[in-house]
């Protein structure tokens, strides 16, 4: 029997979608689906879940949930990752109210910012954790990461957990549709082109019939940002840089020097930008649970339509061979020519019997490698402080991030910092 192992299988609605996915899949019939999660109730969840629905669609997968992550992960063909480090109690919190009290303001912190860099300080341990395990029980195993920080975390299993990782996130998926659908576009039969880096990857050529249809978009994108929507952010960073970004508005505000800005408020209300955006969405969900549970959980009729994440599509492609692209994040080794080799990029990748095949992309727009540089910057020094252990490290890579050395000194950066330490406690390892 071949194994799909899931760690964090307590996100229930996500691993709905990704196991309901492989179990719709007639190629993967058969697999067993090991769950685990240190959260032995949400584990309970997602394995009630998971059978109900095995149910009513038929499906010959095996559900099985583990005590024992080592013994989830034996035998492994794939793994999917989607955990989360510290959660909202007390880590999120954490990540926004402390810089907050040095007038430093967020949206959702998970990528980079203050935020991005606590977040993959405490959970790249365990990443290297699971890397150590998947070498010893599953060394030939696929590694599937949908955890944000994702170039990060996907650069540091690659780099230092020697297991053969692609990172995946949905915003490759939604660009096309979230543009056209705010800008009255049909987007049936677009052809699009998309790399650069997660969260900052740029549509760099949208066509149809042959046709450039960015001349349209521009059109239109200048007569919409004269109301309020939802991605005023995007809309104003393509009219400014020239190409379109996969990430939300709301992420975007926070990864660029020119739109959170203490001394000038108005941007706020005039982009439109939700501030503390995650710790909202985190209360909700929690609040939300509990009727989303009964509805998951205990529904004996429970169904599911295959939705558009990438990974049972991989692994099929990989159990039958038909090919099938994808947007991954990969090391670059030089597919993108004017990024650093040590980077980790989004490009466009084949998938296959044999792998994740990335594609050559070579240079990007001047403009926007300088953008994905100005965030990468803080990616490889975040990594560098994991590694080492060295909290100088931290602080070079929070003072080189764009948003958060714009709106403060160096001096108040290193205070911030010693503080998040400081709070974070047992959640961080020790830095010296």
């Amino acid at each position: 029997m071949t194994k799909i192992t899931f760690l964090g299988a307590g996100s229930t609605v996500f691993a709905k979608n990704v196991l309901g996915d492989t179990m719709m899949t007639p190629a993967l019939q058969g697999f067993e689906l090991a769950l685990f999660d240190i959260d032995k109730q949400r584990l309970k969840d997602s394995e009630m879940m998971l059978n109900n629905l095995k149910r009513t669609t038929g499906s010959a997968c095996v559900i099985k949930a583990y005590d024992d992550r080592k013994e989830a992960l034996r035998g492994a063909k794939y793994v999917v990752n989607a955990i989360q480090v510290g959660g909202y109690d007390p880590c999120t919190i954490t990540d926004f109210e402390i810089p907050k009290k040095y007038g430093l303001r967020q949206t959702i912190a998970d990528t980079v910012g203050i935020g991005g860099i606590f977040r993959n300080l405490r959970t790249i341990p365990v990443m290297l954790d699971f890397a150590k395990d998947i070498r010893e029980v599953c060394p030939d195993a696929w590694f599937l990461n949908y955890t944000n920080p994702m170039a990060v975390l996907t650069n540091v299993m690659n780099t230092y957990g020697g297991v053969k990782t692609v990172g995946l996130c949905h915003s490759v998926q939604a660009c096309i549709p979230h543009l056209f659908d705010n800008l009255g576009i049909d987007k049936e039969g677009v052809q699009a082109k998309i790399a650069g880096i997660n969260h900052m990857a740029w549509l760099l050529e949208v066509t149809k019939d042959g046709v450039d249809l960015y001349p349209e978009i521009k059109r239109r994108a200048v007569e919409k940002q004269k109301e309020k929507h939802g991605d005023m952010v995007r809309l104003e960073m393509m009219l400014k840089f020239g190409y379109y970004i996969t990430e939300s508005s709301e992420h975007n505000a926070e990864y660029h020097p020119y739109f959170i800005k203490r001394n000038y408020p108005e941007l706020i209300e005039r982009f439109n930008i939700p501030l503390d955006e995650y710790p909202r969405r985190c209360v909700n969900q929690i609040e939300r649970w509990g009727k989303m549970r009964d509805e998951l959980v205990n529904d004996a009729n429970l169904t599911h339509q295959r939705s558009h994440e990438y990974a049972s599509y991989m692994f099929e492609a990989m159990e039958t061979n038909v090919p099938f692209k994808i947007g991954g994040n990969v090391m670059n080794t030089g597919l993108i020519t004017n990024l650093p080799r040590e980077a980790c990029v989004e490009v466009p990748c084949l998938v296959d019997r044999s792998g994740v095949t990335p594609t050559y992309v070579g240079d990007l727009p001047p403009q926007c490698a300088a953008l994905n540089r100005t965030n990468i910057n803080t990616q490889l020094l975040t990594i560098e402080a994991a590694i080492t252990g060295k909290k100088e490290h931290i602080y070079h890579a929070a003072m080189l991030d764009p948003h958060t050395s714009a709106e403060l000194s160096m001096d108040d950066i290193i205070a911030m910092c010693d503080d998040l330490i400081e709070a974070h406690g047992d959640w961080l390892p020790q830095y010296k």
